[in-house]
């Protein structure tokens, strides 16, 4: 597939124009102009370069690429090393930070909320990341919370009463901590999200609305898989999904 095509085609089916962002979405290193097969995973780190290279893959598809706002721009150290390694195997790398997370069938939060077994009934906050719901069954927090356990692979931290019953969920996957203030003013009783920091136990606790943290890596894996299984069924690609562990 002609890498012109693909980028088109990721960046429509995302609408990755309309999101403000913390980093460029789309294309961040051009590789080879033909692509056949993908290696993809959550996060651009020299051990998924170096499986790609391994499979012989003309393109990376991540969640979390490069180039985010604030950082030091200078190619030294750590961040050489893997420009380096994808500009001399000629690889080209695609990231979709934001319009990841939202796409409605693709992304982060629509797959984490099918694993979780939630009803999606809406949307709030800053461009509509978080997502609003309903548990499929009658559940309580710390129902919620092993079932995240079951399917994450990984034990969630539970912040709250668990047995408060939750009629009305929020989530919010990886370092979501911050919306947590809007999801309570939204009227759920529940928040999930992968992150936690120190004043989210505390707005958790004073609320009564409890926080489970599943993880930010275990709960930003399946939206990067869903779509290279997307690529492979639309154009007959080769994707390989790849799962660098990442206990945070």
């Amino acid at each position: 597939m002609d890498r012109t095509q693909l980028q088109r085609h990721l960046d429509e089916l995302l609408d990755a124009a309309r999101f403000k962002d913390y980093c460029p979405n789309g294309l961040q290193v051009e590789g080879a102009s033909e692509v056949s097969k993908i290696v993809c995973g959550v996060s651009a780190s020299l051990a998924l370069i170096d499986v790609a290279i391994e499979r012989g893959a003309q393109a990376l598809l991540v969640h979390h690429g490069w180039f985010w706002r604030g950082e030091d721009g200078r190619l030294t150290g750590t961040r050489r090393a893997r420009i380096a390694r994808v500009l001399a195997h000629d690889i080209n790398l695609f990231a979709y930070h934001l319009p990841l997370d939202a796409h409605p069938e693709l992304g982060n939060n629509a797959r984490l909320g099918r694993l979780l077994d939630f009803r999606p009934t809406g949307t709030a906050g800053e461009q509509g990341l978080i997502w609003l719901g309903e548990p499929g069954q009658p559940a309580t927090a710390g129902e919620v919370c092993k079932r995240a356990e079951i399917v994450l692979g990984r034990t969630p931290l539970l912040v709250g009463d668990p047995q408060r019953r939750v009629h009305r969920v929020a989530w919010c996957t990886g370092g979501a901590q911050g919306y947590f203030e809007q999801a309570i003013d939204a009227g759920v009783d529940l928040y999930i999200s992968g992150e936690i920091s120190e004043p989210t136990t505390h707005l958790a606790r004073e609320s009564g609305v409890p926080y489970i943290a599943a993880g930010h890596h275990a709960t930003e894996r399946y939206g990067v898989m869903a779509l290279g299984a997307h690529l492979t069924e639309c154009f007959g690609l080769t994707v390989d999904f790849v799962d660098i562990d990442n206990p945070v």
